[in-house]
């Protein structure tokens, strides 16, 4: 009919048109820019301003047979908070996920299909010790005797991606001990006292780490990022109580479940 050939050709020239446009709007934009009358883009200009850390975090991911799907999930949420944290943090480190594939790999596939364009990380299917040298990895263990101080910037350390509702205990530390590589807890106990067991989420280590590289102070970083952790409560250095935090509910959807990971003792 006339009125859908009409449309037609409307459209036609919609879209003929449609280069023009954007370089009329580019020009405007870059013209304002120069008037100053069009703020920055702040998210580019963070961006440069970041300083990219030598420093390497690993997430595990080599326990997917040993956890339902459930957890799984949890993993994926998890590991997606890493990703998102590492992209906004003033020293990104060099993030890797290794040993990826079975059950988590699906939920990625299913759950978050721009996973495959993620910028900023290594994922490998192997496992990190076949990634990594042997002498630069640190498995960071809640079991572990040795206590963090400090970060080495030359090390890589390993923070086993598994959700297991204690259901494992140790199983990291004994990873770690079977490959023959360093291990280590972070000082929480110095700075922290936790009414339940002192076994942090994959995302939590992780933030911790990012903190403590932007803050240099594990008091401040622990803090920043375990507010809201039922029962926390900061201690001095002679081991008494100096603040205490309010108790959160177990059930809240902000809090990330327990893992056996990296914490400290």
């Amino acid at each position: 009919s006339k009125r859908q050939m009409k449309k037609l050709l409307k459209q036609q020239k919609w879209e003929d048109e449609r280069e023009l446009r954007n370089r009329k709007k580019r020009k405007e934009r870059k013209q304002q820019r120069r008037e100053g009358g069009e703020a920055q883009n702040p998210r580019k200009r963070l961006r440069r301003e970041l300083t990219p850390s030598s420093l390497r975090l690993v997430v595990d991911c080599s326990f997917d047979n040993l956890m339902l799907i459930k957890d799984i999930r949890k993993l994926h949420r998890q590991v997606q908070r890493c990703y998102a944290e590492n992209r906004r943090a003033l020293h990104p480190v060099q993030f890797y996920l290794t040993s990826l594939g079975g059950q988590l790999k699906q939920c990625l596939d299913e759950k978050d299909k721009g996973w495959v364009n993620w910028k900023d990380i290594t994922i490998k299917t192997e496992h990190y010790s076949e990634v990594l040298a042997q002498e630069d990895l640190v498995y960071l263990t809640s079991d572990s005797p040795n206590v963090l101080e400090e970060l080495d910037h030359k090390k890589a350390y390993v923070i086993g991606g598994l959700v297991d509702h204690n259901h494992h205990k140790g199983i990291t530390f004994e990873r770690a001990k079977e490959l023959g590589i360093d291990h280590a807890q972070l000082p929480l106990s110095n700075f922290v006292k936790m009414n339940s067991r002192k076994v942090l989420a994959v995302n939590h280590v992780f933030e911790i780490v990012l903190a403590y590289m932007e803050k240099s102070s594990w008091r401040e970083a622990f803090f920043t990022v375990l507010p809201q952790r039922k029962g926390a409560v900061a201690v001095s250095q002679d081991g008494t109580t100096i603040l205490g935090k309010e108790e959160d509910s177990d059930s809240d959807p902000g809090t990330p479940d327990q893992t056996e990971l990296t914490a400290t003792a």
